[in-house]
């Protein structure tokens, strides 16, 4: 099928220099734009400031570049200017496939989609958080309110399927899986190891653990650290790398760091990584961990990893467990004892992490 014979598609999303959805939007532009007309309604102001910490509104250093002739880019969506919220709805095409992940883009989302929903058009919703990060009660309201106006919903793994169907009754015939894949559009760098470690400022030869993406409650910060400090027991030269905005009071973690002696060990990078440094950061890691207490999703910073071969060791919480093949790197969530149990036991050999490789790979 070539564009000018398949239906025409509207997006509605982010793309750079929006931070947000923006890699995974961008990873399914180019998949899509060589197969239909697309046309992508991207955000020129997503949120107000007040939602969001210092500098969570920033533009990101992203330095795509569309270019293929299928594409059409609106940069026109503003949080606070309905009329940009009608016009979008208004756009000349067939369907319109929509990203949800996001309380306050509700607004906006229920009259882009409503206004296409009476226009008779088809909508579709990929469902990117089915229960929210937060829990909220709120988020869960208002999704299914959005829901009743899609015709067919997409989501990322087979829990978020279930879940889809638990929470909000859809009939299962209207869900489609389709598993998030990795994101290729991080991994532009063909630095060593040993070089990506240099532009961090980390040692080069000791085992390196990696745990990457904003810091909230959820992330199992607590539970990363408690593992450390027993894997140091084996392991003294391990080292730990936390890359990320912190969204919570940071001095929690700094306090253990400094009653268990584990400052030799720990190097923090407390702010938000630009996508051009992404891939430094995992090219330097030996090992990437998902230690987290809950999760209800599918995970871009697994996606990434995956993007880079990286061996990791999830909780068995969502869709994590869908990262890796073998059951030995997922581990009970808040389990501070398995969770080093599994980093001692392949960070000690170099053959386990090379099959670890090799396993994220084939994902």
């Amino acid at each position: 099928m070539t564009a000018a014979s398949s239906p025409s598609v509207a997006m509605l999303g982010t793309l750079p220099p929006l931070r947000a959805l923006s890699s995974y939007c961008v990873e399914l532009t180019e998949a899509l734009a060589p197969l239909i007309s697309l046309r992508f309604l991207s955000f020129k102001a997503i949120y107000p400031s007040f939602l969001y910490p210092g500098g969570a509104l920033e533009d990101d250093t992203d330095n795509w570049a569309p270019g293929h002739p299928n594409l059409t880019i609106n940069r026109n969506l503003t949080w606070y200017n309905p009329f940009s919220w009608i016009i979008a709805g208004m756009s000349r095409v067939d369907l319109i496939h929509a990203q949800w992940w996001s309380l306050p883009l509700f607004p906006i989302y229920l009259v882009v989609l409503g206004i296409f929903r009476l226009r008779g058009k088809t909508i579709v919703i990929t469902v990117h958080n089915v229960v929210s990060h937060e829990k909220s009660s709120w988020y869960t309201f208002v999704s299914d309110l959005l829901y009743r106006l899609g015709h067919h919903f997409i989501v990322h793994s087979h829990r978020n399927h279930d879940q889809l169907i638990q929470h909000h009754h859809l009939a299962p015939e209207k869900i489609t899986i389709i598993p998030h894949g990795p994101l290729e559009h991080f991994n532009t760098g063909s630095l060593s190891p040993q070089t990506a470690r240099q532009r961090l400022g980390l040692p080069v030869n000791t085992p390196l653990v990696l745990l990457f993406g904003a810091i909230r409650p959820y992330k199992g910060i607590d539970t990363a650290l408690q593992a450390l400090s027993l894997v140091k027991q084996s392991l003294p030269d391990v080292h730990l790398l936390i890359a990320g905005k912190a969204w919570m009071d940071w001095k929690p973690f700094q306090d253990f760091i400094e009653r268990h002696d584990l400052g030799g060990q720990i190097v923090t990078h407390l702010d938000f990584v630009p996508s051009a440094q992404v891939a430094t950061y995992f090219l330097a890691a030996d090992l990437v961990i998902l230690p987290y207490h809950h999760f209800d999703s599918q995970s871009g910073v697994g996606a990434a990893a995956l993007a880079f071969s990286k061996p990791m060791i999830v909780t068995d919480t969502g869709g994590l467990p869908e990262l890796v093949q073998d059951s030995r790197w997922v581990v009970p969530p808040g389990n501070a004892v398995e969770l080093s149990k599994a980093m001692t036991s392949c960070l000690q050999d170099r053959m386990v992490l090379r099959q670890m490789a090799e396993q994220s790979d084939k994902i």
